[in-house]
């Protein structure tokens, strides 16, 4: 199982010369949720983007499937499968849908990216409808569907997704939630930050929270539910509070 994971292994990490990681270590199996939880400024975002290959590391350990993945550039890492769905669902505003998808594409030949774009479509036919529409002028749900889309164009074996549920209506997040749900359930490990606490433990079934740069907690969601005390002392720790679902 060990080497079918996407395992980080002791990281460091610094940005503009402070150190934001220390001694970080965490797995994320083939077919799971795993939550990634913590105050604004804990280290979520800097250790997804670093695994991602988009910021370097001082030293430690990222491998998918025994492969390393530590100072590969960032479209190598999306090569050997692990895909990175950045917060504020950001999008190539300037080009239509279609294009959008076409971009996130071009690692494939022709017959294939015609094949993920269809797929993808499957997975979000809201988006059939707007494919000749500009970027700039979709919903917010609509975006983050379309940034999700790109990145399972890549047929990642991994999903790193920052802030799912950011900016968005309920109704949307439960789409979305359930959409993850479904990928999860193909074989597709994700790592999932997300400001509300509640859905991303009801979606996972391990977690780790993170403090000061640091892993605090690492194990079962279940576990987490049953001892919230460990989750509000991360968040209390740096003057913030969890957040739960809205109704």
């Amino acid at each position: 199982m060990e080497q079918a994971e996407l395992a980080v292994r002791n990281l460091f990490v610094a940005r503009g010369g402070r150190p934001v990681l220390r001694d970080v270590t965490i797995t994320v199996p083939p077919g799971e949720i795993t939550a990634l939880l913590g105050a604004n400024g804990a280290g979520k975002s800097t250790l997804v983007l670093t695994m991602a290959g988009v910021l370097p590391a001082l030293r430690g350990e990222i491998s998918c499937g025994g492969v390393q993945l530590l100072g590969r550039s960032a479209d190598d890492v999306r090569r050997q499968g692990v895909a990175l769905v950045l917060e504020g669902h950001p999008v190539l505003t300037g080009l239509t849908v279609r294009d959008n998808l076409a971009a996130a594409a071009m690692m494939h030949t022709r017959r294939d990216a015609e094949r993920e774009i269809a797929a993808a479509l499957d997975t979000f036919p809201e988006l059939r409808n707007r494919l000749s529409v500009p970027a700039q002028l979709l919903s917010g749900g609509q975006k983050q569907m379309v940034v999700i889309a790109q990145a399972m164009i890549a047929r990642p074996r991994y999903l790193l997704i920052d802030e799912l549920s950011f900016g968005l209506a309920p109704s949307i997040v439960s789409r979305l939630a359930e959409t993850i749900r479904t990928i999860a359930e193909r074989g597709v490990g994700i790592l999932l930050i997300e400001q509300f606490t509640t859905l991303a433990l009801s979606l996972s079934i391990r977690a780790y929270v993170m403090e000061r740069g640091a892993v605090a907690f690492a194990g079962s969601s279940d576990e987490l539910r049953q001892h919230p005390e460990i989750l509000h002392g991360a968040y209390l720790a740096s003057g913030q509070a969890a957040t739960p679902l809205p109704a």
